[in-house]
């Protein structure tokens, strides 16, 4: 799979991709080897977290956050969990805290580097190679709402499901 590329050429920058934008198709595998794209999504709000690792303290409080938030699933949003792990890792962590979600694979992370997703993360004074926790709002119309390149996991599906209201409020 192919995407453009949206990092600036200086890593610590910014994705190009701003609001209003069109966010990039893709097409990934959950944890039943099932497609998933941005286009079967058309006229609905998604949600596109990306996240490091499935079964870890961050990533489950994260995860069941967005599981158990009312406000999201009254506004009818899509959520979509993304990261490297195989579907087999996806398929254990979604059973094993109820997630009504698909969670998508990209082991190789061409989708996550194409959004700036992957790549130098310091933690613990430590800069390794990895996935960066981001959250991308992306329309109704496919293009780009919001998007969250540090996300705190305490409050983030609060603040996604405000500012889709303030979408909504336009």
């Amino acid at each position: 799979m192919t995407s453009p590329d949206l990092t600036n050429p200086d890593a610590s920058g910014p994705p190009r991709l701003q609001p209003g934008e069109a966010f990039p198709e893709f097409s990934l595998p959950d944890a039943q080897g099932q497609p998933h794209s941005l286009r079967q999504y058309e006229g609905r709000y998604v949600v596109l977290y990306v996240y490091p690792k499935d079964d870890t303290p961050g990533c489950t409080k994260e995860a069941c956050d967005f599981r158990d938030h009312q406000l999201l699933k009254s506004l009818g949003a899509v959520i979509l969990g993304v990261s490297r792990d195989d579907a087999a890792s996806h398929g254990q962590f979604a059973e094993k805290y109820s997630l009504p979600f698909a969670l998508l694979s990209d082991p190789g992370a061409d989708f996550l580097k194409s959004l700036g997703s992957f790549g130098p993360k310091t933690m613990y004074g430590k800069t390794t190679e990895g996935v960066k926790r981001q959250t991308f709002l992306i329309g109704p119309d496919g293009r780009l709402v919001k998007s969250w390149l540090a996300v705190q996991v305490d409050g983030h599906a609060d603040a996604v499901a405000k500012a889709i209201e303030q979408d909504l409020n336009k």
